[in-house]
């Protein structure tokens, strides 16, 4: 599982800018569909010696001067449960303010890395008002210039020295399988009708379970291991609200699992979490399928699936390859559908093509389509291998791999989708250039 580094402050002292600058401004491989990453507020980073998932907190719920304070503790106390780091974020033009000094005081009192930091200070003039900072009484202010790199990488280097190592423990053979989705879709509910027993509190109260929970079990000789992520953790005098950040926990699931189940309430749709957090789950290479829970309760007439489907392909748009199942955890109805996909899936993201069939299918689709002219020349692709699986990666040499367009490498992704099949995983395409030695 990825650290978490939280980014926590009041609204406009720069948190977006530098979850930006951290992340190198990179951007999403299914940015190019429309609301897919719109107001996106999580990421991750693996452009340093540690990988770890940056989130910035400020971008989960819109700004409001009337309760400022109480999201500023909403958000500070969410980065106390779920994160390893957090950074408290200031600005030196406003000086220190009474929320940055009440929200401090609680950072000082947990057990994990805080770093106390000072954001737009852009030369000496600014940095000489950062000392007045101290008087939070803390060890160490940062400051920095998270619109100009000043000082972020200093920030960086002792964050990375404070990070735990990422441990990714597997059993030999054994398939993870996380179970996503917001609060009240039927995870719960869902679990124990696949384990067969009330494994799980199922409550029609949104936010019932308090943690993640893995339970192995085995389907056909074949182990599995049940990652169920039906809620994030309130404790104390948590507000409700953070309800709405119960995707940081279905992040943490997704870094641990294979295949994804991208549970979607019936009657309520899909919504723009949902599209975040499965966006999420395919950028991390995770195979997913799409199940459409409660669909007892719809009516069939004006609910169809057919016309379901249809809406939720127009969503998902990025998805085309994740199937769709129709259940209810309620009834048991179709419930005997999952696992059979789930083995089917499974198999897919571990399928390895052989050199010769994949560069016959890459010859013929080049034939069908040659890639456009670069630079006044034409882009040619020599051949291709498969390098790995979990997700299937396969590397295509060519004259000239920085030219390859985005709608050009979809077109490659989709010749070898129909040649090859690879239901519920994402297929990866990397260019080289060919050694000329």
């Amino acid at each position: 599982m990825l650290p978490v580094v939280a980014i926590v402050g009041r609204p406009n002292v720069g948190k977006s800018t530098l979850f930006n600058r951290i992340i190198g401004q990179r951007k999403a491989i299914v940015e190019d569909f429309a609301g897919v990453t719109r107001d996106r507020n999580y990421a991750e980073v693996s452009r340093y010696s540690k990988p770890f998932l940056l989130i910035d907190t400020g971008g989960f719920e819109p700004a409001s001067t009337d309760r400022l304070l109480t999201q500023m503790r909403e958000q500070s106390q969410l980065a106390i449960e779920e994160a390893d780091i957090v950074i408290l974020l200031m600005d030196v033009r406003d000086g220190l303010t009474p929320s940055d000094i009440e929200v401090a005081q609680m950072l000082r009192k947990v057990q994990k890395p805080v770093f106390f930091v000072v954001n737009k200070v852009d030369g000496d003039k600014q940095e000489n008002d950062v000392p007045d900072f101290y008087s939070l009484g803390v060890e160490r202010i940062y400051s920095l210039s998270s619109a100009h790199g000043r000082g972020v990488g200093e920030l960086i280097d002792d964050m990375l020295e404070l990070m735990p190592q990422v441990e990714q423990p597997e059993a030999e053979g054994e398939v993870r399988m996380a179970i996503i989705g917001r609060p009240n879709v039927g995870k719960s509910s869902l679990v124990n009708r696949l384990l067969g027993f009330e494994r799980v509190v199922a409550n029609p109260t949104a936010g019932t379970t308090r943690d993640s929970v893995d339970t192995p079990f085995d389907y056909k000789g074949q182990r599995y291991v049940l990652i169920d992520t039906a809620g994030i953790r309130r404790k104390g005098k948590v507000s409700q609200t953070l309800e709405k950040y119960s995707a940081i926990q279905a992040l943490k699931a997704m870094d641990r699992a294979h295949v994804v189940l991208m549970i979607i309430d019936a009657e309520e749709g899909v919504t723009d979490q949902d599209l975040s957090v499965a966006g999420y789950a395919y950028e991390r290479g995770r195979a997913l399928i799409l199940v459409v829970n409660k669909w007892d309760l719809p009516e069939k007439d004006t609910h169809s699936m057919k016309r379901y489907i249809e809406e939720v392909r127009r969503r998902f748009k990025y998805l085309p390859f994740a199937p769709v199942l129709f259940v209810s955890a309620l009834t048991g109805q179709r419930i005997d559908k999952i696992m059979p996909c789930v083995s089917r899936v499974f198999g897919e993201f571990n399928r390895k093509i052989t050199t010769s069939a994949l560069n016959s299918i890459l010859a013929e689709t080049v034939v069908r389509h040659p890639p456009p002219l670069a630079k006044g020349r034409r882009i040619k692709l020599f051949y291709a291998t498969q390098t790995t699986v979990r997700p299937p990666t396969f590397t295509i040499f060519t004259n000239s791999p920085e030219d390859i367009h985005f709608s050009y490498e979809r077109y490659l992704q989709n010749s070898l989708r129909e040649a090859f099949g690879y239901e519920g995983v994402p297929i990866r395409l990397k260019f080289r250039g060919r050694d000329k030695g």
